[in-house]
């Protein structure tokens, strides 16, 4: 029997549908907590908290399909939760589990030095955490806990999207997955691909990098922002069917439009995974008012991040469409992300 028949779920993030369920079920108690500003839910980046003042922001967030510059991973796919909220990342808590029979001193302080540059890129401190040394592990994970903060008049969530609003893409897609795969799958890409391109791929995490702390203060600053948020696993796919389902609307993408990283794509090509469904952190997906569009997009050129329009937000009963070739059909959303085919 195999294991799609034993109930056994596949790598990757649970299904919508079982996520959906569980929260509904087991995290009832932030709905009734009245500090509670956004709690869990299918398509939400973190969790927001009032205390006076200022919000809390909190996130959570582990890295699993990279070993190499793990730290670095941690720090940016957390941080860029926190600021798709409008807010800015300010302390993070890292556990960080060591393989058994594997780990050095050595490894635990490459770790650590990695936190601590990420951490100083973006200005946020590294204030705690735990680590040990874990049996059962074939590498390191780091699982990051990021807090943060924004004004009650800044915040935003991928569930504010609104029928009419242009859908806005920065840098490319997909970034992270270019990356990993260079990383993770170098000795089988030597001699199939120049080792100047593998090194292109491996540094996509830092040119044009992962982060997009940046990206969210341009555009806060420069437009009637209404929802954003961070594609990760399931790739560009499944980051807009999540900010569709959060803001309960439908969403129309021309394929066309949309600014593919062409190192990513001939790796994603070599291995035959599709780019829409491979994970996408370094790029910042929102909406924005229309009238909007030309000055954000402008204001983007300035700051040098590559941006483009790629849709409109529609009614909810339209669905999740994309338009390729001229044609229309729904978009397919990747439960599974397509890394884990390989990885």
């Amino acid at each position: 029997m195999n294991k799609a028949a034993r109930g056994v779920l596949p790598a990757g993030k649970l299904p919508v549908r079982l996520l959906a369920r569980l929260l509904k079920r087991y995290a009832a108690a932030a709905r009734a907590d009245g500090s509670v500003v956004v709690g869990p839910s299918v398509g939400l980046d973190c969790a927001v908290i009032d205390f006076g003042g200022n919000l809390l922001l909190a996130k959570t967030d582990p890295v699993t399909l990279v070993a190499e510059d793990i730290g670095l991973y941690a720090i940016h796919v957390n941080a860029n939760d926190i600021a798709v909220m409008g807010g800015v990342p300010r302390w993070f808590l890292a556990t960080i589990l060591l393989p058994e029979d594997r780990t050095t001193a050595r490894l635990a302080e490459r770790i650590f030095s990695q936190l601590s540059r990420a951490c100083d890129e973006v200005g946020i401190t590294l204030c705690g955490g735990h680590t040990e040394v874990t049996p059962g592990l074939e590498r390191p994970i780091v699982v990051g806990q990021m807090l943060g903060e924004v004004p009650e008049r800044r915040l935003v969530s991928s569930a504010g999207a609104r029928p009419g609003d242009d859908i806005v893409l920065t840098k490319g897609v997909p970034i992270e997955a270019g990356s990993v795969i260079a990383r993770e799958m170098s000795s089988e890409l030597r001699g199939v691909f120049p080792e100047g391109f593998i090194r292109r791929c491996k540094r996509l995490v830092k040119d044009p990098g992962l982060s997009v702390v940046r990206d969210a203060r341009v555009a806060m600053d420069s437009a009637r922002v209404h929802a954003m948020h961070d594609p990760t696993e399931g790739g560009l796919s499944m980051g807009l069917y999540e900010l569709a389902e959060a803001s309960e609307t439908g969403l129309v993408v021309y394929e066309e439009s949309i600014p593919f990283v062409p190192e990513s794509l001939r790796l994603l090509e070599h291995y035959g995974l599709d780019p829409m469904g491979a994970i996408a952190s370094g790029a910042l997906l929102l909406t924005v008012d229309p009238r909007d569009t030309a000055g954000l997009l402008g204001a983007f050129e300035r700051e040098g991040i590559r941006a483009s329009c790629i849709g409109k937000v529609t009614d909810r009963k339209r669905g999740i469409r994309i338009v390729s070739g001229g044609r229309q059909k729904a978009l397919r959303v990747f439960q599974r992300d397509e890394l884990t085919k390989i990885l």
